[in-house]
């Protein structure tokens, strides 16, 4: 049985200890209060008192840490240490609505020798199917103890694709739908679960075979693209730059999936 790390047993502990909050909440969600954050972007008191309780964790565990935070924005740490990125409930509106497809993701990133900082460890928990995917940089990716792979599929014609679809007030829809226009023709399908999260833990375990989405936040990705990563994935930005947390856009899929969906991407958006 694989081992974790104490770092990646400090996240995992975090995750859980949140966790049954958001399902005695998601099990009332008829009840719960919201407020709106923006158009069309709800944020419930269960996810801000999920991101409460991980910062909380972590911050008794790794004091001088910083945080980027969906809901609290940047709290500032030790600039020379890591700082945890997190995503206390990636799927919000998922939750509110009562379907049960939503996730916590935690990563940290950490400074380089050369200035830039990289992502090094990620944890994305799903809270109702007790499913939790976590990596570490050059330990692989996992789904509990299970060694996870992308999809050894070639063919796009065999292939399942996630997608993420812009909706009121987010995302360029004109964009979207010349990518969709030229994918979709392509391919044996095209899903839309609404977690991005999630969505990239499932290319790093085969489940979906790619996946391409823009107008992403790193609390969305951050986790699921080093488990796209140390699955054997990759995972770019449109233009196939390595930093799409920068750009906030995402391919991912194994290199032959990756490749034939950049080419897509790419002729569709000249």
């Amino acid at each position: 049985m694989v081992s974790h790390s104490g770092l990646l047993t400090v996240m995992e502990r975090a995750a859980r200890k949140a966790a049954p909050r958001l399902r005695r909440d998601f099990g009332e969600v008829e009840h719960l209060q919201v407020s709106r954050k923006g158009p069309a972007d709800f944020v419930s008191l269960a996810d801000k008192r999920c991101e409460d309780a991980l910062v909380a964790e972590l911050k008794n565990a790794r004091p001088d840490w910083g945080f980027l935070l969906e809901e609290g924005g940047e709290i500032k740490g030790d600039p020379t240490k890591p700082r945890w990125i997190i995503d206390p409930l990636d799927g919000t509106t998922n939750f509110l609505h009562g379907i049960p497809h939503f996730a916590i993701s935690i990563a940290v990133e950490e400074p380089m020798p050369n200035g830039k900082r990289e992502i090094t460890t990620g944890l994305i928990y799903q809270p109702i199917t007790d499913e939790s995917y976590w990596a570490e940089r050059s330990r692989g990716a996992w789904l509990h103890d299970r060694r996870l792979r992308v999809s050894a599929r070639r063919d796009l014609a065999d292939c399942l694709i996630a997608t993420g679809i812009p909706f009121l007030g987010h995302g360029d829809m004109a964009e979207w739908s010349r990518i969709f226009g030229a994918v979709a023709p392509s391919v044996a399908g095209i899903r839309r679960f609404g977690s991005a999260a999630l969505d990239l833990a499932h290319v790093a375990s085969g489940r979906y075979d790619g996946f391409w989405e823009s107008g992403l936040q790193p609390w969305d990705v951050a986790a699921g693209l080093l488990l796209v990563r140390e699955a054997g994935g990759f995972a770019t930005d449109f233009r196939g730059g390595d930093q799409p947390i920068e750009r906030r856009q995402v391919i991912a899929g194994n290199d032959a999936v990756h490749s034939k969906l950049h080419k897509i991407v790419a002729g569709a958006l000249r």
